[in-house]
Parts: C-alpha cells; sequence; structure tokens
C-alpha cells in the first residue's frame, strides 16, 4: 500500500442501507462546526473515544490496554487516517469508512507528528483543546449508531442470562468472568470490565474475580465494546429466596434508580441529574452518604461513562442519549445502559428472558432465583 492511498468504504457492522455515509456526514458538519467557533482550520483526533467515533465505530485498537493504533486529522479539505505501517493493510481492508485517505508511518513512527506524514500545511489543535466539544457532538446518536448500540446491549444482557442461569452455588468467580469472556468474544466484543463476587465477596463494589465459590447469591458485571461504543450491564443471582433485609434493599435501590430516570430529562444538566442521585439515597432510607461510596454512572456511549457524572459537569442532557446509571448500597447495586428517546427512559440492555418487574412504569431486571 502506498504511503497515502483513498479507500473505499468496508462499512462496520451492519445498519439499515445509507446510514453509514449520512451519520459520518453529521460527524464531520460537527467537527467542522467546532473547528470554527475555535478559530481552527484543524484537529487531531488520537483517544479511542473520538478517533471511534469519527470513524463510525472503527477498530482502532489492538491491545485493549494500548492507545489507538490510528489518528484522525480533520481538516475542511477532507478527513486523513494515520497509522503504522503494520496495520495499514488491515485497517483499509476492514475498518477504515469512505472518502477518507490512509497516510502510514513506519511502525516505531509517530502519529502525532503530522508534518512527517502530512506536511507543513495545518497546524492541528489537539483533541484535549476541543474535549469539551467533542464530547458534547457524540451524545445524542445518530440512526446507524443507535442501530449498533442497541444490538450490543442486548448481545451483553443475552450474555448475563446465558451464564447465571446455569451457574451454581459451586461455580466459581472465575468460572462466570471465563464464561462471559467466551459469550461476548462470540458476539465480536471485547470484553473490557468482568466483574463477579459471591455472597462471601458482596461487600465489594468493584469485585475481580477470584477462585471464591458464588455461593448463596452472587453478582456479575459486564462492559462489553463493539463498534467503538461500550453497553454497561449488572446482573444478580441466587439460590435461595433471599432475606428480608435484601429484598427491601433491591426494591430501594430500584426506586433510587427510578428517581435517577425522572429526572434525567432533555435541558436538565448532569450535575442537576446527579444532585437528584444524592437526595434520592436518604429519601429511600440508604442515608445521605451513600453517593459517595461509588460513583453513580452517567452518559454512556463511546466510552464507559462519556463522562461520570459529578456536580462539575454542566453538559446538557439530550435526546437519543445513551446513559448508564450504577446506584449501589450494601450488597446491592442495580445497572443498565438506557437510552433517553423522544418518549422517556427506554433500557437497551435488555433480554426477555430476565425476570423483570415493573418500577414507574419501566421494566427493570431484579434478581434471578435458581
Amino acid at each position: 500500500m502506498s504511503p497515502s492511498t483513498t479507500l473505499t468504504d468496508t462499512g462496520a457492522s451492519a445498519a439499515p442501507f445509507g446510514t453509514a455515509a449520512a451519520d459520518r456526514a453529521a460527524k464531520r458538519a460537527r467537527v467542522l462546526d467546532i473547528l470554527a467557533a475555535a478559530g481552527r482550520d484543524s484537529v487531531l483526533l488520537t483517544s479511542q473515544s473520538a478517533v471511534s467515533w469519527y470513524l463510525d465505530g472503527s477498530r482502532v485498537g489492538v491491545s485493549l490496554a494500548g492507545d489507538p493504533i490510528a489518528a484522525v486529522l480533520v481538516t475542511a479539505g477532507g478527513d486523513h487516517v494515520v497509522t503504522f505501517n503494520n496495520e495499514a493493510e488491515r485497517l483499509a481492508a476492514e475498518e477504515i469508512p469512505a472518502d477518507v485517505t490512509l497516510h502510514e508511518v513506519p511502525w516505531h513512527g509517530s502519529l502525532t507528528d503530522v508534518s512527517t506524514w502530512f506536511g507543513a500545511g495545518v497546524a492541528p489543535a489537539a483533541e484535549t483543546e476541543l474535549a469539551d466539544g467533542l464530547r458534547l457532538a457524540r451524545r445524542s446518536l445518530l440512526p446507524g449508531e443507535l442501530f449498533r448500540y442497541e444490538a450490543l446491549c442486548r448481545d451483553a444482557a443475552e450474555a448475563l442470562t446465558e451464564v447465571l442461569s446455569h451457574v451454581s452455588p459451586a461455580t466459581t468467580e472465575r468460572d462466570v468472568a471465563a464464561s462471559l469472556a467466551g459469550h461476548l468474544v462470540a458476539a465480536g466484543a471485547d470484553p473490557l470490565v468482568l466483574l463477579a463476587n459471591g455472597a462471601s465477596r458482596e461487600a465489594f463494589r468493584h469485585p475481580l474475580p477470584t477462585d471464591a465459590v458464588l455461593g448463596r447469591r452472587a453478582m456479575a458485571v459486564v462492559c462489553a465494546r463493539r463498534d467503538g461504543m461500550i453497553a454497561n450491564v449488572t446482573r444478580w443471582v441466587r439460590f435461595d429466596a433471599g432475606t428480608p433485609a435484601e429484598l427491601d434493599a433491591e426494591a430501594r435501590i430500584a426506586a433510587v434508580e427510578a428517581d435517577i430516570f425522572d429526572a434525567t430529562v432533555p435541558g436538565a444538566t448532569v450535575a442537576e441529574v446527579f444532585a437528584e442521585i444524592r437526595t434520592a439515597y436518604d429519601r429511600h432510607g440508604f442515608g445521605p452518604d451513600q453517593w459517595s461510596l461509588h460513583h453513580q454512572g452517567g452518559p454512556a456511549g463511546y466510552a464507559g461513562r462519556d463522562p461520570r457524572a459529578t456536580d462539575a459537569v454542566t453538559d446538557t442532557v439530550v435526546v437519543n442519549q445513551p446513559f448508564t446509571w450504577n446506584p449501589s448500597g450494601p450488597g446491592v447495586k442495580i445497572e443498565d445502559t438506557v437510552l433517553l428517546s423522544a418518549d422517556g427512559i427506554r433500557p437497551l440492555s435488555a433480554d426477555a428472558r430476565w425476570p423483570s418487574t415493573a418500577v414507574n412504569g419501566i421494566l427493570r431486571p431484579v434478581t434471578l432465583q435458581l
């Protein structure tokens, strides 16, 4: 392949015909507007979130722990992707959308030294300079993105159903994680986070799996990435009827989540939703400080949380924006990836086989009792 090649469209995961080109055009227009407002002529996108978003779901990572192996230079004249020479042929054949020019640098070269592979004609802004605007540009999902994201979220929920429906008290946490990983990889997704705890470790809110057995109840968590987007889901299973205290806490944490959903409306800021989260815990009997013991989630999509909600996040909530809120308390947690549609909150990570109950008119998962 030559150092600079214009590519034809290979597409990402299947989506309704015509959405890829329309989505790409919308994204490019958004970025050009950001550049115009900042008085810049170009920007170099370098993060996993920004690159995969702009390239409409292209896989631009090799190591799950590593940086992207490609960057995108967006200019008024066109889009340019740069990658290492040992990655270029695969990206050209399988990943890169239409109407971009591909540049190569040596495997030991630099993606960010634009002058070496593009020339001295531009002085691009670093992605960090425009980070807020770029985050806002990707918050509302376009039709093709939503199609792919719904499929991913559904696959993540179904993986949890398949695995947790067949565990026993003697199953180990590592067995749960290994089985979940297999299901996710088979679905074409990268398992970014796999958590599992049995009854002996239920106090831990980020329980990396161990050889401990599940015992009488267990939690499993998956964060799965496909097409650049990340689905986040938590499920619980138990092997007895549950104690009165557990059943009460499960109902109360679902009520906290319902209050969060009620606050997640177009025009609200993330900080305002976060303020409601803090009061909801106290209102439902968890005390005023429970929110401080674990992050509460936030907008989702091209990052696990984009960003995590805090008092400082003044981003405005918009229609077609995905969220993963994850309220938790001692021995309880509820978490699904949802969409704020024009009709309100719609869970995306849902599986009809999993037991559920209506909370404020929205079907929410309950603990699977085996």
